[in-house]
């Protein structure tokens, strides 16, 4: 990669780890770094050449020459800083959850638009490289024609009053938690491997009562294309996997010659139709950074789109379906019945 892309990074909280590992090893410039904690701004300067280090974004957006700015924070401010960087003509890569709902996201994709700016969300599960594999298996055709999918997510990090305080305190707060911070995900793996979703049915439930948001779930979901898909997500439930963070839970995916299974440690197995055994597909992976390092590898996509012009596929304006099958499978939810996608 080219030495001279200039980044600022806003943000270092637990996530942002991943986000500084991967573009060092890209070895993309970080120029500048934004953050209310100074200690932890200093110890990431310090890997960047000692970087300037800012707590106010406005001035450093107007100090420091950028080729991007990556938002690695909560929702909460996303707009405010997205307002700014464009305003000044800089390209953005914004961390999910993008901004605090559907309509905030679409005010961000038109102040975007409007100043020529890139706009991109930091979705990394896509980049897994389990998903990269199934979607290579899907694409031969091998398990005929696709009845359903089904995802188990079963973190098990969510119980009692200490859940995700260790990492990520902040999740205790949102008033919208499994669906917008972590079912966000596999609305878009979903829509990544299986296509365009038409139809939702939500029955969404909070269970852990240190927490304000909803923490558990189903979610049904009907693609354009004749597939089911059916999420099921409880993070006070745990599953087998030697990281439970890995995959964070279990995938199946049925078809008429047979059926596609991933674990929890990210391993795959197939079953032909008719069979009772199942045999391990052999793939290669890193096991380094996050989950398979899908931080680097979305990194490294954003990157072959700047540099290459090669296609990008998680553009804000396209993740806008993302957020507004989200706000549907709310709405279902509270009215209780099965809502299709307008």
């Amino acid at each position: 990669m080219k030495k001279n892309i200039r980044i600022a990074i806003v943000g270092t909280g637990y996530f942002s780890q991943f986000h500084f590992d991967a573009w060092r090893r890209l070895k993309v410039d970080v120029v500048a770094i934004c953050s209310l904690n100074e200690n932890d701004a200093i110890y990431y300067s310090n890997k960047f050449n000692n970087c300037p280090i800012f707590t106010n974004f406005k001035k450093m957006i107007d100090e420091i020459d950028l080729d991007f700015v990556d938002i690695v924070i909560p929702p909460k401010d996303h707009l405010k800083l997205i307002k700014i960087a464009a305003n000044k003509n800089v390209n953005i890569i914004c961390q999910k959850p993008f901004t605090n709902s559907y309509s905030e996201a679409k005010d961000a994709v038109n102040i975007s638009n409007k100043n020529n700016i890139l706009l991109i969300v930091h979705e990394n599960f896509r980049f897994q490289p389990w998903y990269l594999k199934i979607k290579t298996i899907l694409n031969s055709a091998s398990l005929g024609e696709l009845y359903q999918v089904s995802f188990r997510m079963r973190p098990g990090d969510g119980q009692g009053k200490e859940a995700y305080l260790n990492r990520q305190s902040y999740f205790q707060k949102m008033e919208r938690f499994l669906i917008h911070e972590t079912a966000i995900h596999f609305i878009d793996v979903f829509r990544f491997l299986f296509g365009e979703i038409e139809t939702v049915f939500a029955n969404l439930s909070k269970l852990n009562k240190h927490i304000d948001g909803e923490d558990a779930g189903y979610i049904i979901f009907n693609f354009k294309n004749g597939i089911r898909g059916i999420f099921d997500g409880n993070r006070l439930s745990d599953h087998i996997a030697k990281d439970r963070r890995l995959t964070i839970g279990e995938m199946v995916i049925e078809g008429s010659n047979g059926t596609l299974r991933l674990n929890g440690n990210g391993e795959l197995f197939k079953r032909k139709f008719g069979s009772n055994e199942e045999f391990k597909i052999n793939y290669k992976w890193d096991k380094k950074g996050f989950a398979g390092d899908s931080v680097y590898n979305c990194q490294s996509h954003i990157l072959n789109h700047y540099i290459k012009g090669k296609t990008l596929f998680n553009s804000a304006i396209d993740y806008l379906e993302n957020l507004k099958i989200e706000k549907y499978i709310y709405k279902s939810d509270r009215m209780g019945r099965i809502l299709k996608i307008k």
